[in-house]
């Protein structure tokens, strides 16, 4: 049997925004896109906000209908990433095998671990309890044969709680539960499952297999074994990455061009710390252009292999130079690098510029994923000709 743990960080982007600024704890506040703008959709909010009926993917605008004294924030995507970062360092501390699912979300393979950490279930309290106290950040944990059962049992302890299903039992934890929470289920498939009179996950199990495979096709089938307590029992091994991109999607669209090629050099920057962490280095750069018009044009370029923020950032400004042709304003930019290659560092019997440099964005890496991005702001940006 497997013994398989989901950890869902709880509010995440909330309570990292809390760590950041206290004085929001107990305040409805979210996270997401300006409401004075009108478009875009919440990313995350408070469980103060839900009571309002506020939640994930909402529009802001209705969201702001809903609650209009919440505080509306924009949110620190940079310290979220090393938050995120900092919990799979510690994770991966005791974990045997580890697959992160988001950026919130961590499934763990802790099979033929008893021995080591003895009750699953004190254990996961351990860990719960090493989060808040290091990081600062609440979670819920789930406990399972499988990923579906974990992740299941993890919503059902939101917040800050910890459910775990024994072998066999599975059935019948899941049979009252509304069949919503499968993992999947989205608002189409719930609206046909009503429908048909199926409002819970114990109506969809007692139902034949052949119905669900000939009313819904091979999702249907997916389901109907999920409700019957199934699901993937081994994690996915980690891949590499094929590419790295960092965009920014405008609140108001920009007219002014010196701000988007500053924006440009920020996505640059963040793109290349990202490159370092990952030990490689890039010979494709690309950049994404969207005009308010949805009108979408990307230019790529191959250079030599390099993580170095100047040669990426040059590179990358010549192609959105060329590319932005028409006098439309710009909705979206964004950069991309491919074609990746591990960096080998060698010795040098005598230092270079370019050794220097590596030395030195190397060390601004460990600075920044200490104290965040914005700890260190790297000058240099050229002027338009």
């Amino acid at each position: 049997m497997r013994k398989i743990i989901h950890l869902d960080l709880d509010s995440f982007f909330v309570s990292v925004e809390r760590i950041l600024d206290p004085s929001l704890r107990g305040k409805p506040v979210i996270v997401g896109a300006n409401p004075a703008y009108g478009r875009g959709v919440v990313a995350a909010c408070s469980y103060e906000a839900r009571e309002y009926g506020l939640h994930s993917a909402m529009p802001i605008n209705r969201a702001y209908r809903l609650c209009p004294h919440g505080v509306y924030l924009h949110g620190h995507h940079d310290e979220y990433a090393r938050f995120s970062k900092a919990v799979e360092r510690l994770l991966k501390k005791y974990a045997p095998q580890m697959e992160q699912a988001s950026i919130d979300e961590f499934y763990m393979d802790f099979t033929g671990t008893e021995r080591i950490y003895g009750s699953l279930f004190l254990f996961a309290k351990k860990l719960q309890s090493e989060i808040e106290e290091k990081l600062s950040l609440p979670c819920s944990i789930g406990i399972g044969g499988n990923k579906t059962i974990a992740k299941i049992c993890s919503e059902y302890a939101k917040p800050e709680g910890i459910t775990c299903v024994y072998p066999g039992m599975e059935k019948d934890f899941l049979a009252p539960l509304p069949v919503e929470t499968v993992p999947g289920v989205g608002k189409v498939m719930q609206r046909a499952l009503k429908d048909k009179g199926f409002r819970t996950i114990g109506d969809i199990a007692n139902a034949p297999e052949e119905y669900f495979g000939a009313a819904f096709g091979k999702h249907g089938l997916a389901l109907w074994r999920k409700a019957n307590g199934e699901g993937k029992e081994y994690l996915n091994p980690p891949h590499k990455r094929k590419s790295i991109s960092k965009e920014k999607t405008y609140g108001k669209d920009v007219s002014n061009r010196k701000e988007i090629e500053e924006t440009l050099f920020k996505l640059t920057g963040k793109v290349c710390q990202t490159l370092r962490n990952k030990n490689r280095v890039a010979s494709t750069i690309g950049v994404k252009l969207r005009y308010s018009d949805f009108v979408t044009l990307t230019r790529e370029k191959t250079i030599k292999p390099t993580d170095d923020d100047k040669t990426v950032f040059e590179t990358a400004l010549e192609l959105f130079r060329k590319a932005d042709t028409r006098r439309v304003s710009v909705r979206l930019i964004g950069v991309r690098l491919t074609n990746f290659d591990d960096f080998a560092e060698q010795e040098e019997l005598f230092e270079t510029e370019e050794t220097i440099r590596k030395k030195m964005f190397r060390a601004i890496n460990k600075i920044r994923d200490k104290f965040g991005y914005s700890a260190i702001n790297l000058g240099g940006f050229p002027k338009r000709n």
